[in-house]
């Protein structure tokens, strides 16, 4: 029987090679590669790797892990563009920015937002398809806009 440091290290690899998009579809890739465990087993390695579902336009959800595992959410970043893909739309009212996204995408891009420590960002607040952006005091919506751009640079052409 393989390791624990093992087995996440190969969890690491099928996830950043394959858009998996399930539990079931995870250990089937491991059970291939010799990895015999349940799936409460896999859920805390899960847990333990921060593994997080993000929207991807073909196959609904897919994981995902941060880079260094810390909370900077660079892979989700470079997926096929799917964060621009789910942003519909950007409103203003005093220091409260309203962002609409397609079904399933707030979450994903609001903690990309909260990751990227924008200093003109004060915090975000997600639902399933809008996103709260709060404004810093004494910033202005251009300010905010290429804040987001700078972090979502797909977004560009759609604000």
């Amino acid at each position: 029987m393989k390791n624990r440091v093992q087995r996440q290290l190969e969890i690491r690899r099928i996830i950043a090679k394959e858009n998996v998009s399930s539990q079931e579809e995870l250990l089937a890739a491991l059970k291939i590669k010799g990895y015999e465990l349940t799936q409460a087993t896999l859920s805390r390695d899960l847990k333990f790797l921060q593994v997080a579902k993000v929207p991807h336009p073909l196959k609904g959800y897919i994981y995902v892990i941060p880079d260094d595992g810390s909370d900077d959410i660079r892979p989700i970043r470079s997926k096929d563009n799917f964060l621009a893909e789910g942003f519909k739309g950007l409103e203003f009212s005093g220091s409260l920015a309203v962002m609409k996204t397609l079904p399933g995408y707030a979450s994903t891009i609001a903690a990309v937002v909260d990751s990227a420590r924008q200093w003109e960002i004060l915090g975000t607040v997600a639902g399933d398809d809008t996103i709260l952006i709060i404004r810093r005091e004494g910033t202005t919506n251009s300010d905010l806009i290429n804040a987001l751009v700078s972090i979502i640079p797909k977004l560009k052409n759609k604000l």
